[in-house]
């Protein structure tokens, strides 16, 4: 899985957490979805749907952020956190 995540271009990433982000942000940010659900009696495990609405929002974004974390992780293009000045760790 790693060889894999590390042979695809960064572009093809970034589109597919993007596409995954924008698709969260949209059920967040569009009125009409969210009225849809508040209209609803049935609760998910026990919360009414229009809590529930946003908890699984919520979930989505968390998890797509933290995934998208991971494979920059694994294709090593994570910032270097260095707490060492710059001029020490060139050598000047």
């Amino acid at each position: 899985m790693t060889s894999f995540i590390q042979g695809l271009s960064r572009r093809s990433i970034v589109a597919f957490f993007g596409t995954l982000y924008a698709v969260a942000l949209l059920f967040a940010l569009f009125p009409p979805l969210y009225l849809w659900g508040s209209g609803s009696r049935f609760a998910v495990l026990g919360i009414p749907f229009a809590i529930m609405y946003w908890v699984i929002d919520a979930l989505v974004l968390g998890l797509t952020l933290a995934a998208f974390y991971v494979v920059e992780d694994i294709r090593g293009e994570l910032d270097d956190d260095s707490t060492e000045p710059v001029a020490e760790s060139l050598g000047g």
